[in-house]
Protein backbone atom coordinates (compact mmCIF):
# COMPACT_ATOMS: atom_id res chain seq x y z
CA UNK A 1 0.00 0.00 0.00
CA UNK A 2 2.70 2.52 0.91
CA UNK A 3 1.95 6.04 2.13
CA UNK A 4 2.21 9.68 1.09
CA UNK A 5 4.25 12.23 3.02
CA UNK A 6 2.80 15.74 2.67
CA UNK A 7 4.12 19.10 3.91
CA UNK A 8 2.28 19.89 7.16
CA UNK A 9 1.18 23.28 5.80
CA UNK A 10 -0.47 21.63 2.78
CA UNK A 11 -2.18 19.07 5.04
CA UNK A 12 -3.68 21.87 7.14
CA UNK A 13 -4.73 23.93 4.11
CA UNK A 14 -6.58 20.93 2.66
CA UNK A 15 -8.15 19.90 5.97
CA UNK A 16 -6.61 16.43 5.78
CA UNK A 17 -5.91 14.43 8.94
CA UNK A 18 -2.58 12.65 9.44
CA UNK A 19 -3.23 8.92 9.03
CA UNK A 20 -6.30 9.57 6.89
CA UNK A 21 -6.93 7.35 3.89
CA UNK A 22 -6.70 9.36 0.66
CA UNK A 23 -7.14 8.55 -3.01
CA UNK A 24 -4.34 9.49 -5.42
CA UNK A 25 -4.85 10.18 -9.13
CA UNK A 26 -1.75 10.50 -11.31
CA UNK A 27 -2.68 12.87 -14.14
CA UNK A 28 0.38 11.88 -16.19
CA UNK A 29 -0.17 8.12 -16.42
CA UNK A 30 -3.75 7.52 -15.23
CA UNK A 31 -2.76 5.49 -12.14
CA UNK A 32 -5.31 5.57 -9.32
CA UNK A 33 -4.76 4.13 -5.85
CA UNK A 34 -5.42 4.76 -2.19
CA UNK A 35 -2.92 5.24 0.60
CA UNK A 36 -2.59 7.05 3.93
CA UNK A 37 -1.08 10.40 4.93
CA UNK A 38 2.15 10.98 6.87
CA UNK A 39 3.05 14.49 8.06
CA UNK A 40 6.06 16.06 6.35
CA UNK A 41 8.19 19.01 7.41
CA UNK A 42 6.29 22.32 7.41
CA UNK A 43 7.10 24.64 4.48
CA UNK A 44 9.26 21.97 2.83
CA UNK A 45 6.93 21.56 -0.16
CA UNK A 46 7.29 17.81 0.31
CA UNK A 47 4.80 15.55 -1.44
CA UNK A 48 6.42 12.12 -1.55
CA UNK A 49 5.02 8.66 -2.10
CA UNK A 50 6.57 5.89 -0.02
CA UNK A 51 6.80 2.11 -0.30
CA UNK A 52 4.95 0.33 -3.12
CA UNK A 53 2.94 3.49 -3.91
CA UNK A 54 6.19 5.20 -4.96
CA UNK A 55 6.34 2.97 -8.04
CA UNK A 56 3.13 4.49 -9.38
CA UNK A 57 4.34 8.12 -9.56
CA UNK A 58 7.50 9.63 -11.04
CA UNK A 59 9.14 12.87 -9.89
CA UNK A 60 7.47 15.75 -11.72
CA UNK A 61 4.14 13.97 -12.27
CA UNK A 62 1.01 15.95 -11.47
CA UNK A 63 -1.16 14.21 -8.87
CA UNK A 64 -4.54 14.92 -7.35
CA UNK A 65 -5.03 13.96 -3.70
CA UNK A 66 -8.68 13.28 -2.88
CA UNK A 67 -10.04 13.17 0.65
CA UNK A 68 -13.58 11.98 1.36
CA UNK A 69 -15.97 12.73 4.22
CA UNK A 70 -19.14 11.16 5.57
CA UNK A 71 -21.96 13.55 6.41
CA UNK A 72 -25.69 13.79 6.66
CA UNK A 73 -27.68 15.15 3.71
CA UNK A 74 -28.18 18.34 5.70
CA UNK A 75 -24.44 18.74 6.28
CA UNK A 76 -23.76 18.04 2.61
CA UNK A 77 -26.04 20.94 1.59
CA UNK A 78 -23.68 23.44 3.24
CA UNK A 79 -20.39 21.65 2.59
CA UNK A 80 -17.69 23.56 0.71
CA UNK A 81 -14.78 21.42 -0.50
CA UNK A 82 -11.23 22.67 0.03
CA UNK A 83 -9.16 22.85 -3.12
CA UNK A 84 -5.45 23.60 -2.73
CA UNK A 85 -3.19 24.54 -5.65
CA UNK A 86 0.41 24.79 -4.43
CA UNK A 87 3.09 26.54 -6.47
CA UNK A 88 3.97 24.28 -9.42
CA UNK A 89 7.72 24.64 -8.91
CA UNK A 90 8.06 24.50 -5.12
CA UNK A 91 4.82 22.83 -3.93
CA UNK A 92 4.56 25.64 -1.36
CA UNK A 93 1.48 27.76 -0.73
CA UNK A 94 2.14 31.19 -2.24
Amino acid sequence: MGSITIDEELIEAAGIVVGERVYIVNVNNGERFDTYVIKGKRKSGEVCLNGPAARKVQKGDIIIIISYAQMTPEEAQNFQPKIVFPNEETNLLT
